[in-house]
């Protein structure tokens, strides 16, 4: 199956005139009268009886005429295009009519081609221009000469018609039948582009009447896919109507049909769109459709074109086109400077400039040159900048080829005088007017520019201006200081003198300072005041004055300025408010950490003697906070209970501060007290979670508790969520096989594993909190890793292997650390 968008073969014109198809190979359908509407039969193939029936003969008719009328159209067609090769040969050869037949006929019968495809050539030889470039392209892109002989032909045909056409709906039917129907097209709109940017149906095959009589116009601004062929030189090819939002003609009929809309222009502006429609989906189409389709749009243009480019040279002088002297008119009424000017088109009529045809009496030039210096000349001759910084002479450019109007706000303007070059800035506006283009541009007023950002300045500062003559007695105030003051410009500005009486009785004193300094002593003062406005308002206003003396030393005039200080007053009263409150807090939270430093020290001090147990060696070590606002939970105990055995534990209650303190005095004293009963480690844990969730007010912890038996040698232990003790035997140290154990207070009741292992003499157990381990950068398992590594090096003494520990620890979370160490003897 072939591209849709490549040429497709040419159709068979079928058998001679005046011959007829075998009766086995006719099948068609033939619209007979039958009463008010038509009846359609159909006949098929290889029914001979159908066949010689009457409505038989009567459709073998149809189809013969049909047949021969599209015959009898394509040679139309073609005469047109061998007469004109006939007359190039006439002027090329120097010969007659008859003659330039002859040659024309041997030169088709050497070429081996049909006399329409050597006349094509011929054309092309001769012209040179968009088809015969077009049919270059497809010469050189395929192997087969006949389909690039047909593309010509095609092509040289559609422009014949199109030439021949009286209208752009003519030239739209001859583009649909000799042109787009071969590249598998199926409909083609040729859009009128208006000098308001609006677009008219000017003409459509394809589309039925209703269809383009709802698309007849399509008013300026409206997004379509017509519109959007407008701003791209190639134009705007659309693979699949339904991937876009935008609408166009046909859409219901075609929603899912590929779609290519190009611009038609000549000479550098652009007179409409040619949008074709494809059936369905299309894919990128090649660089020879491209053109075809752009050769094409030419031709739709000089259908589309109202009036005849002026001639290069011409163009620019009064009188010659009437449109112009009314826009010539327009400029002249209007207050800001303007500039009529006219295409400037080269000998092959493309667009390289536009002449300045005239300036109004209102005309501005950036370097000061005079209106006749400029008038005249081309737009990029007197502003070479144009093309550049810019780009002026793009826009107005778009603006003469689309129609669509150009706006823009502080646009630099450059003009090169002597070689030096001169810039202003201006607000500029083109517009289309038939065949010229009114620019406007307005100066910027440096003065009245710096005027108007002085005047938002004292707005957004809230700053009023004065002066008063001291002789006259003249006072002059901006309108921001009557704002400031709350009176009407109807109640007349206030002396410097009456200012106490409209300021806070407790700022009188200021203010006498400040006038006395002004006046009397002649010097620059200021005073911040309260000001009490008529309407009961009061603003903190700050007023700044200096004083100017006459050639004489005399004091005349004073002038200055109020400023309106009060979000800058109430912000130093917030921040004031603020750093007293913060400085209470700070002192709280230090109170707070004190009272818990000393709780956790009486508790717990740094440093404890050892325990006298018998057959065994206890050592403990508490290392606080590095901060004081850090103070933890961290506890250890080791005690000798009244059975001898040896109570054992660590613990860390999750938090810091007095909370955290009060809390792990409760959870040390109460596991004392629940000791002495003889429980085992893990019934003790299980009260101490029940302590912990309803006496403790939703605090959590962890801990390890352990009871050693000195006669037996062995050690029972369990957990509630703390990391596992270490025994360290010999040279080897590794964690007590790990026993489960919920952590304290999670819920209201919970069951304890427990564990024993049996200790040897030189044996050292280590339970420590995770502030000897924790880091942020390493998992727990590579923390305990660690550990385990710095326990395998056993020191003389138990104090000193823990001394050893603290002193390597690697922990960086600044948290308390509790060590409790047992060494068998």
């Amino acid at each position: 199956m072939s591209h849709p968008l490549q040429p497709a073969e040419p159709e068979p014109t079928g058998a001679p005139p005046g011959t007829e198809q075998p009766p086995d190979e006719l099948s068609t359908a033939v619209a007979l009268p039958d009463g008010d509407d038509l009846a359609v039969i159909e006949v098929p193939a290889g029914d001979g009886d159908a066949q010689r029936s009457p409505v038989g003969r009567l459709a073998a008719t149809v189809e013969r005429l049909r047949r021969e009328v599209r015959e009898a159209q394509a040679e139309a067609d073609g005469r047109a295009l061998i007469e004109l090769a006939k007359g190039i040969l006439v002027e090329r050869l120097g010969c007659g009519p008859a003659q330039a037949a002859r040659q024309l006929a041997e030169l088709t019968e050497q070429a081996g081609m049909s006399p329409l495809e050597f006349a094509v050539e011929v054309i092309n030889q001769a012209a040179r221009d968009r088809v015969a470039e077009v049919t270059s392209a497809f010469l050189a892109s395929t192997a087969e000469d006949r389909d690039s002989g047909a593309s010509a032909v095609r092509l040289r045909a559609a422009e014949s018609g199109a030439l021949a056409a009286h209208d752009a709906q003519a030239v739209a039917e001859s583009l649909m039948e000799h042109a787009l129907r071969p590249i598998g097209a199926e409909a083609v709109a040729i859009w009128a582009l208006g000098s308001d940017g609006s677009l008219t149906l000017a003409g459509s095959a394809g589309f039925s009447a209703a269809e383009a009589a709802r698309w007849r116009y399509v008013p300026p601004g409206v997004a379509t896919v017509a519109r959007r062929g407008l701003g791209e030189r190639s134009g705007h090819w659309i693979g699949c109507l339904s991937d876009t939002p935008l609408p166009s003609i046909g859409q219901h009929l075609h929603p899912d049909g590929g779609r290519a809309a190009v611009p038609a222009g000549t000479g550098g502006r652009i007179h409409g769109v040619l949008e074709i429609v494809w059936p369905g989906p299309i894919e990128p189409q090649s660089p020879q459709i491209v053109r075809q389709v752009e050769a094409l749009a030419e031709l739709c243009a000089h259908t589309l074109e109202t009036s005849t480019p002026p001639r290069p040279g011409d163009e620019w002088r009064p009188g010659v086109r009437p449109d112009v002297a009314e826009l010539m008119d327009l400029a002249d009424g209007l207050h800001d400077p303007a500039l009529v000017l006219l295409p400037y088109l080269d000998a092959e009529g493309e667009l390289v400039d536009f002449r300045i045809h005239h300036v109004n009496s209102r005309f501005l030039d950036p370097s000061g040159r005079p209106r006749g210096v400029v008038s005249g000349s081309l737009l990029l001759e007197a502003y070479p900048m144009a093309a550049g910084e810019s780009e002026l002479f793009d826009q107005v450019e778009r603006v003469y080829a689309t129609g669509e109007p150009f706006r823009a706000r502080r646009m630099r303007l450059t003009a090169l005088v002597d070689e030096v070059p001169l810039a202003a800035v201006a607000d500029i506006h083109a517009s289309r007017h038939g065949g010229c283009v009114l620019l406007i541009w307005r100066m910027e007023d440096e003065t009245a520019r710096l005027a108007s950002l002085l005047q938002h300045a004292q707005r957004l500062g809230r700053i009023g201006g004065f002066e008063e003559n001291l002789i006259t007695g003249e006072i002059t105030w901006n309108g921001q200081l009557y704002d400031l003051y709350g009176k009407p410009p109807s109640d007349g500005p206030i002396p410097l003198e009456n200012l106490p009486a409209h300021a806070h009785p407790d700022d009188a004193v200021a203010i006498g300072r400040f006038l006395r300094t002004l006046l009397h002593h002649r010097r620059p003062a200021s005073v911040a005041f309260r000001l009490q406005r008529p309407d009961g308002v009061t603003r903190h206003i700050r007023v700044v004055a200096e004083p100017e003396l006459d050639t004489d030393g005399r004091l005349f005039v004073v002038r200055g300025a109020y400023q309106d200080i009060s979000a800058h007053h109430w912000t130093e009263v917030a921040l004031a408010a603020t750093r007293d409150q913060l400085a209470h807090s700070e002192q709280q939270a230090s109170e707070r950490n004190r009272l818990a430093l000393q709780l956790q020290h009486a508790i717990m001090p740094p440093t404890q003697a050892p325990l006298d147990a018998p057959g065994l060696r206890v050592a403990v070590r508490y290392r606080p906070a590095e901060t004081q606002h850090l103070v933890g939970g961290d506890w250890y105990d080791a005690v000798v209970l009244p059975s001898r055995l040896v109570l054992l534990c660590v613990g860390d209650v999750a938090g810091h501060g007095i909370d955290a303190a009060t809390s792990m005095v409760v959870l040390r004293n109460a596991l004392r007290g629940l000791a002495v009963t003889g429980a085992g480690p893990a019934q003790l844990l299980s009260w101490l979670n029940m302590v912990v969730h309803h006496l403790t007010g939703g605090v959590t912890a962890t801990a390890v508790c352990a009871l050693y038996d000195p006669e037996r040698h062995t050690l029972r232990w369990a957990r509630a969520g703390h990391l596992p003790p270490v025994l360290v035997r010999g040279t080897e140290a590794s964690p007590l096989p790990l026993v489960k154990g919920l952590l304290l207070g999670a819920v209201p009741e919970a069951t304890y594993e427990e564990g024993e292992v049996q200790l040897a003499v030189d044996d050292t157990l280590l339970m420590y909190t995770d502030g000897l381990i924790e880091r942020r950068d390493r998992s727990v398992e590579e923390s305990l890793t660690q550990l385990l590594v710095a326990a395998r090096t056993v020191p003389p003494t138990l104090e000193q292997q823990l001394d050893r520990l603290l002193t390597y620890s690697r922990s960086d979370t600044d948290d308390d650390t509790c060590i409790v160490g047992v060494r068998v003897a």
